[in-house]
This record gives C-alpha cells, structure tokens and sequence, in this order.
C-alpha cells in the first residue's frame, strides 16, 4: 500500500483527472447513442469522454491496439483514451485515460490484502505510461503473491508484458465514432457500465476529501509539537 504514495503525480494529469471525473459523472444514458456495431465494450462512453474533452479544449482521442501472441504473451485489443498535452517549450506529452482501470487486475479467489489494494487503486487511470507501468510492476507482484498464497499460477493474461501490450503496441488515434447498427443488448450493458462507474467515481469522491483534511489535521498537529 505504502508503495502507491511514492508515486508522484504531476499537476497536469491531477487538473485533468479533475476535469476527467467531472465529465464522466455529466454523461446521460442518452448520450450512448453511437454505438459501433459488434460489441461495444463501453466504446460509447469513451467516445462521449473524448466528445467532451475535445469541447474543452483537449487534444483527446480514443485508442485502439491489437497485439499479436508471442511466447506466453497472448494476443489481444485494447481501446483506451488519451489526452496530448502540448508543453510551451514545444514538446508534448501524451497522457492515458481508461475508464475501467481495477478490471484488469481482477483474479480468482484473491485475498483480503490484495483486494484492499485493487480498491485502492483509481476507478479511473489518468496519467503517463510512465506511471502507468509503476502501478503494473505493484500489481503484477501483488496478483503473483495472492495467487501463490491459494497455490495457483499467475495467468498469462495478468502477466507484466500482456498488461504492458495493452497501452504500449501501436495504436490507431480517433476522435469520431463510426455509426453503426445500434444493439440494445449491447447498449444496455453500456448504460448499466456507465451508471457502475458513476457510482465507483462518486463514492471515490467523497472519500478522498476525508483523506485529504485528515492529512492536513495531522500535518498541522506535527507542526504544533515540532513548535512545542
């Protein structure tokens, strides 16, 4: 747990996971209307994410990756959003935004320990790949020691290199979704996915203000006695 705080934050990615939260809590089930045709998989809420982050300004995209196995590493795809920042000195900087972080950490039969730590982790990632792979490393180490502790393997598909191909392959950049036949099923499932992650976002919310006074009263009485 103690790890999780000497990842550092940059201001940038604090503000727009800010803006991010906000966003996300604003989307209606009826603003899931294009939906690609196949499975969704909450395509339409990153769309409508990237929708809204465009309207403020954002340079925001939605993310698709494909990876073909290799060795132990099974193939597979990914969609996620992310965000470039342009810096003054011209540079830039690209920032990953996914809406269903905690689910690619999910394991069988995990241990107490290891789901305090799963829940503490953001219900949504905003952030560099940098600090992206510091939260993998931890939780790749984690998933090995609550699966050993039940005497089970650690699955390919919660090893470090799958968890890395997700945001690391090549990846095809779009702001627009194509419209396609709407499923219902498919859109339902949708709409009960984005009132879940409301529920998680607001519930995150009203925690973290608790914490964050919490901490000040307990700087502020180290202050104290250290003037004592």
């Amino acid at each position: 747990m103690r790890q999780f705080c000497k990842i550092s934050v940059a201001q940038y990615e604090s503000d727009l996971l800010s803006v991010v939260n906000s966003l996300i809590l604003s989307i209606n089930e009826t603003d899931l209307h294009f939906i690609k045709s196949g499975a969704c998989n909450a395509s339409c809420i990153r769309f409508s994410l990237v929708k809204l982050l465009r309207r403020s300004g954002y340079d925001a995209a939605v993310c698709a990756t494909k990876w073909q196995g290799s060795g132990k590493v099974p193939g597979g795809d990914h969609e996620y959003v992310d965000v470039v920042n342009y810096n003054s000195s011209g540079t830039s900087e690209r920032l990953i935004i996914d809406i269903d972080f905690r689910s690619h950490f999910e394991i069988a039969r995990a241990v107490e320990s290891y789901d305090r730590i799963l829940n503490s982790l953001p219900v949504i990632y905003v952030g560099s790949l940098t600090r992206l792979e510091q939260f993998l490393q931890i939780m790749v180490e984690a998933a090995r020691s609550s699966l050993k502790q039940n005497s089970m393997p650690l699955p390919p598909w919660r090893s470090l290199a799958y968890l890395l191909a997700k945001w690391q392959s090549p990846y095809q950049r779009r702001d627009e979704q194509n419209n396609g036949r709407t499923n219902f099923l498919d859109h339902k499932q949708c709409s009960e996915h984005l009132k879940r992650l409301q529920s998680l976002l607001q519930s995150e919310m009203e925690v973290k203000p608790i914490k964050i006074d919490n901490n000040r009263r307990r700087k502020a009485e180290q202050r104290r006695r250290h003037h004592l």
